[in-house]
């Protein structure tokens, strides 16, 4: 049995989804334990399409037990929205369990997310609006309210009342705008936490348990490397960790369970968002990439940037996360487009030569990409159920890739669903 990662190696929306369904359907435990409602996976389950907010994809299988860990901010007017829709097409949430140290995205968090985005103007982050960020802020400020407090009215309307009144002297003051009625967010809250009270657990215990005892773990990647806090775009990332290590301070297991981590990537590169886009395609192909792909948000369904594939990305979240192996997606998606372009090192404004991501947006806003050509392949590979079906100058684009990431592919995704999905 094995303590499996599944991470995102690029900007997020690689299709982990898929990878994580499949693997889900053979583990004991699935666990999230990052990020918010900020991201999702569209997961295809037979003829069902499921999209996946907070809730961990194994929960599509009954016996599979789903933690949501302490590194999670969860909004609990979208996880019981999810856990409703979810009960309503017949899968059963009964295997859920949540951290009672998760924090809680309230009403005054999605109030000051979209009103500092606003203030920035043309400098805005590009965050999804929907409280993340000044949630994880009141979590490390040390004055925000977790799931326990949530659980417990008494504790929770003393801790609402003070905060949201802090809150609204922000909004009021700062910004302008009309205060969140704290008595009504109370009042409404209070129900969610009623009756999300009855998924509470222990996360960490459960957990570690699981691991010990030789349990098939699988721990779910949201969002993607160049998105972590640290190690990511800096400011254009998300507010938490959703690098390999980010698994354990968001679940409260140490590193030494973990046998394997997956990085998942697309055989192109794509990003949602503001921010520096070394290889980044605005002619006709990177239409028809994302066409084709059909790149469009899980979450916010809005279109994403698109280009070539980029091996110094590749590289970096090799390195941060110490990856394992990789899982390239939509490889289908190149298929008769002609000749491929592959980034294989940066160029700087005074000539420097980059193998490795910078550390800083400022001089990743100067590089160009260092491109090789690799001779492109045609034909429907949607309909390839090994890999040795794949084209032999498929096969050969995958081999450089690999080459030049120093990291096995181990996994070729050549369509959305569970089988289109081929293993070395």
């Amino acid at each position: 049995m094995s303590v499996r990662v599944i991470v995102g190696s690029q900007w997020g929306d690689e299709g982990k989804g898929k990878i994580i369904d499949i693997l889900a359907s053979r583990a004991d435990v699935v666990i999230r334990s990052a990020g918010g409602n900020n991201a999702g996976h569209t997961v295809k389950n037979g003829d069902e399409v499921y999209k996946l907010r907070l809730i961990p994809s194994g929960i599509l299988y009954p016996k599979t037990l789903c933690l949501i860990g302490s590194g999670v901010v969860l909004d609990p007017k979208v996880i019981l929205e999810e856990i409703d829709g979810l009960q309503a097409r017949g899968v059963t949430c009964e295997n859920l369990r949540i951290d009672p140290r998760a924090h809680i995205i309230m009403p005054w968090h999605i109030a000051l997310d979209g009103m500092s985005e606003k203030m920035r103007g043309s400098s805005e982050i590009g965050t999804t609006k929907r409280g993340i960020g000044p949630c994880y802020m009141d979590k490390a400020e040390r004055c925000g309210i977790r799931f326990y407090d949530l659980a417990h009215p008494e504790l929770f309307a003393k801790k609402a009342k003070e905060v949201g009144e802090l809150k609204n002297l922000i909004i009021t003051k700062v910004y302008g705008e009309a205060p969140v009625d704290v008595d009504a967010v109370i009042a409404e809250y209070t129900e969610y936490g009623k009756r999300l009270s009855k998924y509470m657990a222990d996360v960490s215990v459960l957990a570690y348990e699981a691991c010990k005892s030789g349990k098939e773990v699988l721990f779910e990647g949201a969002q993607g490397t160049l998105l972590d806090l640290d190690m990511g775009t800096y400011p254009y990332v998300t507010s938490s960790h959703p690098i390999s290590g980010g698994v354990c301070t968001g679940t409260g297991i140490g590193p030494t369970v973990v046998d394997d981590v997956l990085g998942i990537a697309k055989a192109y590169t794509t990003r949602v968002g503001k921010g520096p886009f070394p290889t980044e395609l605005f002619d006709e192909t990177g239409d028809l990439i994302r066409e084709r792909g059909f790149e469009f948000g899980t979450v916010t369904g809005r279109p994403r940037r698109t280009g070539w594939f980029d091996a110094v990305i590749i590289r970096h979240a090799v390195r941060v996360n110490g990856l394992t192996g990789l899982a390239v997606n939509k490889i289908d998606t190149l298929s008769g487009i002609g000749d491929l372009k592959v980034c294989v090192a940066y160029k700087k404004s005074d000539g420097t030569i980059l193998k490795d991501f910078p550390a800083t947006l400022e001089e990743l806003a100067e590089c160009e990409p260092i491109y090789e050509t690799v001779k492109g392949f045609s034909g429907d590979l949607s309909t390839c159920t090994s890999y040795d079906q794949l084209p032999e100058d498929c096969k050969a684009y995958i081999n450089k890739l690999e080459e030049l990431c120093g990291c096995p592919i181990k996994m070729v995704g050549v369509g959305p669903s569970r089988e289109q999905n081929l293993e070395r």
